[in-house]
């Protein structure tokens, strides 16, 4: 079955780029502009079908722009060195080092430790732990870092003899589940939490010329993702699932015993966590360091701290070295990075080639349909489409079209970009759907009916709190109003 859809997929895109470039004529599409909509038809179908890694296929425009004519190669490959790119790459070095002297383990123990031995609130604790590493750290290392811990207090309940047998098996569901939706969730709280942020904030600063900054976001994100979270919570504990027996002693001592081993914190750990504090602390205040350095900004902010990892010596007799070593770069994820860059590249071309102005003209006739039948509609057709393809391709691919559509129906383009950004987050049906559910399944605790029948519900609830979340406060939290364009 997947070598039928892979041969497909590498049949069926470079022949609709054929089919494009060389038969479709239409009034006001520029021969530039034809050329950007052949090859991103092209890339749409491999990313769709995965025919070839989604990251290869971000490589595309190197070869296609330039060849056909539609953007020149010295600005198509100048979108794989935007400034964002180079967010991402600070923010993954320090994630690297958090991950490297086991502060992030630390970190989560400690929360859950605080919501005690109620099975309901572990889970809780679970999610808040997850949630907030996932808004630093990716979301797929962050799941693979607290599935251990989650499986170490499943079999603590397996060997109370007060627990029944089908208790257990709720519970180690219902806590498999929670942590793969609440790193999905939490992700959605920063800028660097999930690439699909840092898409939009590419797309934003390439079309409108406007700096979306770790603040800026955080604002509507932070409040936001806290919102989804409680909401995910009630519904695993309450509703997907229902525990008869709440109370669960053995869990704590787990925790408290993990915790032990872990010692105190070590010379290593408190470096690094002075690091990624003043990093967080650069980004939430960066307007009141602009009154002192006026071009600082969030790239600038993570470069230099990461480079710091490099310098600072660590203690550990074992490794006499640096916080960060060069060697540890292997783990970055370099993929991810050429999807941005590819993303970056489409979000360019669309622009100078007049592609999205002839897209706008096209979609005229939106300008009748409702704002809020659009962000549903939008929000809803993104959850379902990244239940099967890559959240941050399909951002990358959509992102600059819904720009030409927000220009179209003449409303503010936030209200399309966020929504679709938000919903690309929000997979809970498929163990394709995202790494983490991927990552919960290889747990054995879930069939693919258990993630889809408590999926498709979270899905809907998803849906509905962004469309309403985004029509009702965006304007509010970003100071904008519906009929206000920004200009580039």
């Amino acid at each position: 079955m997947r070598l039928n859809k892979n041969i497909i997929g590498l049949i069926l895109g470079p022949l609709l780029f054929s089919v494009i470039l060389i038969f479709v004529e239409a009034d006001g599409l520029s021969f530039e502009a034809k050329c950007i909509l052949a090859s991103t038809a092209w890339m749409a179908v491999w990313w769709v079908t995965e025919c070839v890694p989604i990251s290869v296929t971000a490589l595309l425009p190197i070869v296609l722009f330039p060849i056909t004519g539609g953007m020149d190669l010295s600005t198509t490959t100048a979108a794989y060195g935007h400034k964002l790119v180079f967010l991402f790459v600070g923010g993954f070095l320090i994630a690297l080092a958090i991950e490297k002297w086991h502060l992030h383990k630390r970190l989560a123990l400690n929360i859950i430790r605080v919501t005690g031995s109620n099975k309901s609130r572990v889970i809780l604790g679970f999610m808040l732990a997850t949630a907030f590493l996932s808004m630093w750290i990716s979301n797929t290392a962050t799941s693979i870092m607290i599935l251990p811990v989650g499986l170490a207090i499943i079999s603590q309940l397996k060997d109370d003899p007060n627990t029944k047998e089908n208790e257990n098996e709720i519970f180690g569901k219902s806590l498999m589940i929670a942590i793969a939706y609440s790193a999905s969730i939490g992700g959605m709280a920063t800028l660097i939490g999930t690439p699909p942020n840092m898409v939009l904030a590419g797309v934003v600063e390439e079309s409108y010329g406007i700096k979306l900054n770790m603040f800026d976001w955080m604002k509507f994100g932070v409040p936001l993702s806290s919102f989804l979270l409680i909401i995910c919570w009630f519904y695993l504990t309450k509703i997907a699932f229902k525990f008869k027996n709440e109370e669960f002693s053995a869990g704590r001592d787990e925790i408290l015993r993990q915790i032990k081993n872990l010692g105190s914190f070590s010379n290593e750990e408190i470096k690094v966590l002075i690091v990624f504090t003043l990093t967080a602390l650069g980004w939430i205040f960066r307007g009141s360091i602009e009154t002192i350095f006026p071009m600082i900004d969030d790239t600038i902010i993570a470069i230099f701290f990461a480079v710091t990892l490099f310098i600072i010596p660590t203690k550990n007799k074992k490794v006499k070295s640096k916080l960060l070593v060069w060697e540890d770069t292997v783990k970055l994820p370099w993929g991810i990075l050429i999807l941005f860059g590819g993303g970056m590249a489409i979000a360019s071309a669309f622009g100078k080639s007049g592609l999205a102005l002839w897209i706008a003209d096209l979609l005229q006739n939106l300008d009748n349909v409702s704002l809020f039948l659009i962000i549903l509609i939008i929000v809803t057709s993104i959850n379902l489409l990244t239940e099967v393809t890559s959240n941050m391709a399909t951002t990358a691919m959509l992102l600059p079209v819904l720009v030409t559509i927000a220009l179209a129906i003449e409303v503010h383009p936030y209200f399309l970009l966020v929504s679709a950004t938000l919903a690309a987050s929000c997979a809970f049906m498929l163990p394709i759907s995202t790494p983490p559910n991927a990552v919960v399944f290889g747990s054995g605790f879930l069939k693919i009916e258990d993630m889809f029948k408590k999926g498709i519900w979270m899905n809907l609830l998803s849906i509905i709190t962004i469309t309403l979340v985004v029509y009702f406060t965006l304007p509010y939290v970003f100071e904008m109003t519906a009929e206000l364009i920004p200009i580039s």
